[in-house]
């Protein structure tokens, strides 16, 4: 008789975790916008690259949306063909700006930018704030109090105000510069939720009984004190993208982002501001961008906090 064996206990908790996601609605709708932005970065130079110099089309400059034309009489004749008489209602899905670029395809290759921005900025801070919270928690004392002052005078000033002095100061290249800015101002954050998890799981018996068989310091954070203190990061990851991808908007929009000719959101917002009476779907579209773009990583962070609270039921 073959013996049956129950599922590892990895195996175990993936099954509970799915299941308990499958059963968050907003951690569900998150996911698919999340996915839908993802799939949109990863494919854009594969369907369609983007090359600034060659994307004018003077003809089409400030064109409205080409399926406008099914039912406006000025964009179907901008949109027919003198030759054929045919109307193109595909060929600017989204309408052009004022240099008579697509304003779907730099949307489309925009989110690349935006994610690469809010997913490296987010690593980066998560890494610094929650090593130095879990240190800060674990061994107290002068680097406790010192790491406090520190985020205490940060979080005193408004995130993007530090942002903006980051960038006007930084002499990176522009991409690097909107990381380094976004990055920094989260670290507090990081910090404090790293180390108040830390205070609440050092006390605990089973860190209590690793300390008296002889374990180090370094074996007690990193095997059982971080891995009991992901949780909470993880959550706080995912909305801080969200945070992330509306400061790097922010900096854009203020001249102080990736620079032109490259696509991003808040870029395209700053350039039509004078244009949007008359070409509102200028402004329209990257706003809509950053909008459901925040939104699903916001659905997202619940939904994880949701599946991850060991409080909720399973």
């Amino acid at each position: 008789m073959t013996a049956i064996t129950s599922p590892s206990p990895p195996r175990r908790q993936q099954s509970v975790f799915l299941k308990r996601f499958r059963r968050s609605t907003p951690g569900r709708i998150g996911a698919v916008m999340v996915v839908i932005f993802v799939i949109a970065a990863i494919l854009a130079p594969l369907l369609r690259p983007y090359d600034a110099s060659r994307d004018l089309d003077y003809r089409y400059r400030l064109a409205p949306p080409s399926v406008s034309a099914l039912w406006d009489a000025a964009a179907k004749a901008k949109y027919t063909d003198p030759v054929s008489g045919k109307v193109d209602y595909f060929r600017h899905v989204f309408g052009t700006d004022n240099l008579g670029r697509d304003v779907a395809v730099r949307v489309w290759h925009g989110a690349r930018v935006s994610l690469i921005i809010g997913i490296v900025a987010t690593a980066i801070a998560l890494v610094i704030g929650s090593v130095l919270g879990l240190l800060a928690g674990y061994f107290g004392g002068l680097l406790d109090s010192s790491l406090g002052y520190v985020t205490d005078v940060m979080l005193a000033f408004p995130s993007i105000l530090i942002a903006i002095g980051i960038a006007s100061v930084s002499n990176l290249p522009g991409l690097y510069t909107v990381m380094l800015a976004v990055s920094i101002p989260q670290v507090p954050l990081y910090l404090r939720l790293a180390r108040s998890v830390v205070l609440s799981i050092r006390e605990r018996e089973f860190v209590q009984a690793a300390g008296a068989l002889g374990a180090g310091n370094a074996r007690m954070l990193f095997r059982h004190v971080l891995p009991n203190s992901l949780s909470p990061l993880i959550v706080q990851g995912a909305l801080s993208i969200a945070t992330a991808t509306i400061e790097a908007a922010a900096l854009g929009f203020l001249g102080l982002g990736v620079p032109p000719p490259n696509p991003e959101w808040g870029t395209m917002l700053s350039d039509s501001r004078e244009y949007y009476t008359s070409a509102a779907w200028t402004m329209i579209y990257p706003g809509l961008a950053i909008l459901f773009t925040v939104l699903g990583f916001n659905l997202l962070g619940d939904g994880l906090r949701d599946v991850l609270d060991p409080r909720s039921t399973q």
